[in-house]
């Protein structure tokens, strides 16, 4: 092995702490751009395309959200319904901190391929256009619309995770914003 690919946080599948679980991650994120990219030129059948692709888009929604975005990051996240009114609202999740360390090399392979397969698609979307195979476009939509979600999705779940741990730290007692906050507490107890 050489210096570059020791460094933690380099783009090698072998420094990360979950590497079936990167691979197949990474597979499935691959996978429907490229069954749908040389679907076009290799295989004739437009259904044949459709189905595997949504196929493979579905799979890596679920996988991405349920599996990798705990293992290779320790976020995940859902959205539920108020039975009652029918509101919605999005619920995140990250590990409690101390409790996960992310391995560098997993969080950037996770966040590279998160933000790039959206790109990829409205790339995809680009090329339909000008070559006019407008039948094309609803799959191209679905695609953008599920990568689109998991990206938003995981993007809100960290900035969110990020600021319960600043939260957490605030009220730790260890600095002045901990202090403060404990003899407020304190305070409105002891009345």
């Amino acid at each position: 092995m050489d210096a570059a690919q020791t460094v933690p946080g380099s783009l090698s599948w072998r420094l990360s702490s979950h590497p079936i679980t990167l691979l197949t991650f990474l597979a499935f994120r691959i996978s429907s751009v490229l069954v749908y990219f040389l679907g076009l030129w290799v295989i004739r059948s437009m259904i044949m395309i459709f189905i595997i692709t949504i196929l493979l888009l579905a799979a890596d929604f679920y996988y991405l959200k349920n599996i990798a975005g705990r293992r290779l990051v320790g976020l995940r996240w859902w959205n539920e319904v108020d039975v009652g009114t029918g509101d919605s609202k999005w619920v995140f999740e990250s590990s409690a901190p101390g409790t996960k360390t992310v391995n560098p090399t997993d969080a950037r392979f996770f966040w590279l391929s998160l933000y790039v397969q959206p790109l990829l698609w409205i790339l995809l979307a680009v090329l339909a256009l000008v070559r006019l195979q407008f039948l094309w476009l609803p799959l191209v939509v679905i695609a953008l619309v599920l990568t689109v979600m998991n990206t938003l999705a995981f993007s809100r779940c960290d900035k969110f995770s990020q600021a319960s741990n600043l939260a957490g730290s605030a009220f730790s007692g260890t600095n002045l914003a901990g202090t403060l906050a404990s003899n407020m507490v304190g305070r409105f107890f002891s009345r």
